[in-house]
Formats: structure tokens, C-alpha cells, sequence
């Protein structure tokens, strides 16, 4: 398996099918992951606390794992994109 350290290791592809054939082959390296996600100036956060079904709960840790972050930060990422698209 081709473990993928640089978003540039990355082809343009034609089609689907080029493109299911190179992950197959291929993942990405867990840093690369979470260097994609937007980091917050801490200075500026505030600590809240949500309540959440543990069903809900368990399947976006396990989305989250799947894509090598940590499901706080995906949940944050996942509210400020849709923050902008709102907006």
C-alpha cells in the first residue's frame, strides 16, 4: 500500500474508475489528514458542552477515526463549513 505524504503525490483523474483504482492502491498518511484541519487560535475559544445521542456519538467517532481525526475537531469543522455556506 502507497502511503501518501503530500497532497501533490495526488494524480488528476479522468474518471471514477482511475480514481478507485489509485485508492485501492493508495491511502493517505495520517499527518497529511490532520494538517487539513482548520486550527483555531485557542486565545479566541470558548469550552461548551453538547449532548449528544450515544448511538449519534459512537458513529461520527467512528467517521472520525476512519479518517484519522479526532471527532472534536471534525465536528468543528464540520460547523464552520456550514457556518460559510449560511453565511
Amino acid at each position: 500500500m502507497r502511503v501518501i505524504t503530500q497532497w501533490s503525490e495526488i494524480p488528476e483523474f479522468h474518471t471514477e474508475e482511475e480514481e478507485a483504482a489509485f485508492w485501492m492502491e493508495s491511502r493517505l498518511d495520517a499527518r497529511l489528514m490532520n494538517a487539513g484541519v482548520l486550527k483555531s487560535d485557542t486565545r479566541e475559544s470558548a469550552t461548551i458542552s453538547l449532548r449528544f445521542d450515544p448511538r449519534m456519538l459512537a458513529r461520527i467517532k467512528r467517521l472520525a477515526r476512519s479518517r484519522y481525526l479526532n471527532y472534536q475537531s471534525m465536528i468543528k469543522q464540520w460547523l464552520s463549513e456550514r457556518l460559510e455556506k449560511e453565511i
